[in-house]
């Protein structure tokens, strides 16, 4: 039950305040808030509406109110500064603003992170690579993975889909993912379509005890869910990565943040630099 509530307000999507505002809120394990997310507030009128929204909160919980903001327009940034009776915690202000001041630039201050993306060539990129991984998950096409940045291998349900899909939306790389399957581990060698592209392929692998639990939810008291099945086949997808050269680590206790960072830092490590 929570004690407390959170705001993220943002003039765009919201996402960098709720981002940057869950990262520091992450460092008090202990804090469990109530998050609400209020995008465009773009009007000096939305501004008093979400003034009165999160004053209403504080009054309700009896507890001041904590506001993440990425307002960049400051008449309605104002409205917030001067009636707002929760935290508020303005994050361009603490950061653009002392920039601006040390690098004696003027900030475009721009409204949301995704302004003028048709003339983006960046996020067409992102869009083109969003799609091959669509195309190329589970194996589904071996059509065009010369074009691949990445190819994920791994059992099935062992995070292969949402790390190639985060990859292709965070960092703009087009990732292919085959599963590795029984006629795999009794050819004792990967599939024929991968073998030219062995320098973008990356394992992961998990722990069997885990593997189970996630396949017991998707297909209950089954054998391809059983803990006797899940030991082998990591056991013979790990062989086989050994005995093919190829970089692996374990999903087991990884977010998919630490697993794309580690495949950048091993297969693209200047997709790491902006």
């Amino acid at each position: 039950m929570h004690t407390r509530t959170v705001f993220f307000i943002s003039d765009g999507t919201g996402i960098t305040a709720e981002t940057f505002g869950n990262a520091i809120l992450a460092q008090f394990d202990e804090f469990k808030p109530r998050h609400v997310r209020l995008p465009f507030v773009d009007t000096v009128d939305k501004a008093h509406q979400v003034v009165r929204q999160v004053n209403h909160v504080g009054e309700v919980e009896g507890q001041k109110p904590i506001v993440f903001t990425t307002l960049v327009n400051k008449e309605i940034l104002a409205v917030l500064e001067n009636g707002c009776k929760g935290m508020l915690l303005d994050m361009f202000g603490t950061f653009v603003r002392p920039l601006e001041v040390e690098l004696a630039l003027k900030s475009n201050h721009r409204i949301g992170r995704f302004s003028d993306v048709s003339k983006s060539k960046a996020y067409h990129d992102r869009i083109e690579a969003i799609n091959f991984s669509l195309a190329h998950d589970d194996g589904q096409s071996n059509a065009d993975l010369a074009q691949a940045d990445v190819i994920l291998v791994g059992v099935s349900r062992s995070g292969k889909t949402p790390t190639s899909l985060y990859l292709a939306m965070q960092y703009g790389l087009k990732a292919a993912n085959y599963p590795l399957i029984p006629e795999d581990f009794d050819r004792q060698q990967l599939p024929g379509a991968l073998l030219p592209h062995r320098k973008k392929i990356f394992g992961l692998t998990i722990q069997p005890e885990r593997l189970s639990e996630i396949r017991n939810e998707r297909r209950p008291n089954s054998r391809y869910a059983s803990l006797e099945n899940c030991r082998m086949e990591v056991s013979e997808a790990e062989a086989m990565m050994r005995r093919a050269g190829i970089r692996w680590l374990s999903t087991t206790t990884k977010s998919i943040e630490e697993i794309a960072t580690t495949i950048l830092q091993e297969i693209r490590p200047e997709r790491l630099e902006y």
